[in-house]
């Protein structure tokens, strides 16, 4: 658009006041229709020192309203983005933020913790179901453990009275750390390994005083040898007795101390007042072992026959927990017999077996009775 000059006469538009020429009869812009009375503008003869007017007509006013609102929104969405920094000119120095340098930090040297010795656990205790000739006592040989141990584990009497398929909590022995090794004697004397020991288990009754006197061995010795701290034992204590360390003695080795007596054997079968008639030829004896016997120890069977007037008695020795009745002891006659028995433990206290002779070494059983018919033909034998 050019300035009009200020010597033109010039005309204007009543509606949107655009400047038109004084020959007009229509405006231009907004297209009123121009009377011939519209004003005319004189151009002064003196120049106008305004700025130069810039008109855009509507169009043009609205497509650049939309490319400013376009351009606006491009630079919202980068802004929003986060879009990386545009990349430096040529020679143009781009400053950089110093990074800091992390500080290092001295980690702590550990200290090593002594390791903790290993401790003893208690072994759990074995179950094990009563059978009916056991005892306390041949339990707590066979488990190595006193009886003491097994009436504080079950819960049970001063007696331990138990029976056939009671199930008992056996507890398991204690280990021990090994012991230090002691310094080696001169030759003069005999050393521990160079002693002849025995290994000797305690039975019920039994004492430290009475197996010293009966090894003639001092108690001292014994507690040395077996590291205790006390004189008590208990029954299935196994004890070492050093033989190398018996007192001298003047006369002959003195005979040694008799074992404690044995219990008296509980008889099983068959009961007492059992009947048995004619057509059994053989009758079984049945009881509970008290121990385990040893070489020169059996079982004394004692049957009587209580019917007979001339005093018939069997008594035989065995090793076994039953005896079997031999058929020539059976009755001949038809009328009932009674007969008594019982069972004791009886030693053998010469040597040999020729002529073996027998004492007592334990308590006898009750005594159980039963009847027996015989076979009614001939008399009683005599014995």
């Amino acid at each position: 658009m050019s300035q009009d000059k200020n010597t033109q006469n010039t005309k204007i538009c009543p509606v949107c006041g655009t400047r038109l020429s004084e020959t007009a009869t229509r405006c231009l812009v907004c297209g009123t229709q121009l009377s011939a009375t519209a004003a005319v503008k004189k151009g002064s003869g003196i120049p106008s020192h305004k700025l130069p007017e810039i008109r855009l007509n509507l169009p043009v006013a609205i497509a650049l309203g939309f490319v400013f609102l376009a351009l606006a929104g491009l630079l919202v969405f980068f802004i929003l983005k986060g879009s990386p920094a545009a990349p430096a000119a040529p020679g143009q120095v781009v400053e950089t933020t110093p990074t800091q340098t992390p500080t290092q930090t001295l980690t702590p040297t550990a200290t090593l913790t002594p390791t903790p010795e290993p401790t003893w656990t208690p072994l759990p205790p074995i179950p094990y179901t009563v059978k009916n000739t056991d005892y306390c006592s041949s339990i707590a040989a066979v488990f190595g453990v006193s009886i003491q141990s097994i009436i504080r584990q079950n819960n049970l009497d001063a007696n331990c009275t138990i029976k056939e398929g009671d199930v008992l909590m056996i507890p398991q022995p204690t280990l021990t750390p090994s012991p230090q090794p002691t310094a080696t004697s001169s030759g003069l004397e005999p050393t521990e390994s160079d002693c002849q020991t025995i290994t000797i288990k305690v039975e019920p009754g039994w004492t430290l005083s009475s197996i010293a006197l009966n090894y003639n061995v001092t108690m001292a010795s014994i507690r040395e040898y077996n590291r205790m701290t006390n004189d008590i034992v208990y029954e299935g204590l196994n004890l070492i007795i050093p033989l190398c360390e018996r007192k001298p003695t003047a006369g002959p080795t003195p005979t040694a101390t008799p074992a404690p007596p044995y219990p008296a054997p509980n008889l099983l079968l068959p009961s007492s007042g059992a009947a048995f008639s004619a057509s059994q030829d053989a009758i079984t004896l049945q009881w509970a072992a008290v121990a385990d016997l040893r070489q020169n120890e059996l079982y004394r069977v004692t049957v009587e026959d209580l019917t007979a007037g001339n005093g018939r008695i069997l008594v035989e020795y065995v090793r076994d927990t039953r005896f079997i009745l031999p058929t020539s002891f059976r009755p001949l006659d038809a009328t009932p017999h009674i007969i008594q028995w019982s069972v004791a433990v009886a030693r053998q206290i010469n040597t040999g077996s020729t002529n073996p002779i027998y004492e007592e070494a334990g308590y006898a059983s009750d005594k159980r009775v039963f009847s027996w018919i015989g076979t009614g033909v001939g008399a009683t034998p005599n014995p």
